[in-house]
């Protein structure tokens, strides 16, 4: 059965994996390169995503990185505002989603800007309102695994047997969303948030698993620390990497892959897609 996604009253095939294009409008995330504060460098960054393959626009006003600091909400939504309001009078036709762990934000987000989807890294653990406050929105819901904070998550990776914890942490939250009446659930393993280097490629291997759900799966890896840290260098030189595991993560069955760098995840969409078309064809010539 094909994957939708029903984005305010629109249906987002699934059949094809769709590329999120980040614009963060942060002062602080662990990319540099990405980092957009400026109307003409927001609207420059909308332009570039959707003209390269985006059918999702993901914009975060909280960096989430370990060490970064902690904001108000009143600050993350000054620093939403710009770019939610050039996207409702320019991009209203554009599936946006909005990064945030806070219900207040998730719901001014969706109420005042039109926004589609709300991408919660900590599954409702940060903010005991946020999933009644979806399933009032009626909007997808973007369910991420991560244990703690983003201050301390890298203070909880101690883990007996991860992939089966992951499971049990889906398994249960799915259902919850599920009994409140979120009808569509997006899974994100969070790659990078409460796990090592070791485990991040752990967790790849067995990326094809989360498919036991039956939901879209969400992979962010873009310039993350598990490339740069086992390849040397740093986020700016780590774009050949992420297209390895971006591949990789197609190969096991994403469906959604968040990234930095659109043309990039697009044409690995279009080879791992048309590997998979050729996968059971011949194409010799018979004698």
């Amino acid at each position: 059965m094909a994957k939708t996604l029903n984005i305010n009253g629109r249906l987002l095939d699934l059949s094809t994996p769709a590329i999120m294009g980040i614009l963060n409008v942060t002062p602080d995330s662990f990319y540099s390169g990405s980092r957009k504060r400026t109307e003409k460098e927001i609207d420059e960054r909308i332009g570039r995503i959707l003209s390269e393959g985006g059918a999702i626009i993901d914009v975060g006003g909280y960096s989430s990185r370990p060490d970064a600091a902690d904001i108000p909400a009143e600050e993350e939504l000054a620093r939403l505002h710009p770019a939610l309001e050039l996207l409702q009078r320019h991009y209203s036709g554009v599936p946006v989603s909005v990064d945030t762990f806070r219900a207040h934000v998730a719901r001014t987000c969706v109420e005042e800007y039109g926004v589609g989807i709300i991408n919660d890294i900590s599954g409702g653990e940060m903010d005991a309102e946020m999933m009644d406050t979806v399933a009032a929105l009626r909007v997808p819901y973007i369910l991420m695994h991560m244990r703690g904070t983003p201050q301390t998550m890298t203070k909880h990776t101690d883990y007996r047997d991860m992939i089966g914890e992951m499971m049990l942490y889906f398994s249960q939250k799915v259902r919850e969303l599920h009994l409140r009446g979120v009808a569509d659930v997006i899974i994100d393993p969070g790659f990078g948030f409460s796990k090592t280097v070791e485990q991040n490629y752990f967790l790849m291997n067995k990326l094809s698993e989360f498919a036991l759900f039956g939901l879209p799966l969400l992979v962010g890896v873009s310039r993350k620390r598990m490339i740069y840290r086992l390849l040397g260098g740093t986020p700016e030189e780590s774009l050949n990497g992420t297209t390895v595991l971006h591949t990789v993560a197609l190969q096991q069955g994403a469906d959604i892959l968040r990234v930095h760098d659109v043309k990039a995840a697009a044409e690995a969409v279009k080879i791992v897609t048309e590997l998979k078309k050729h996968r059971d064809v011949c194409g010799c010539i018979s004698e």
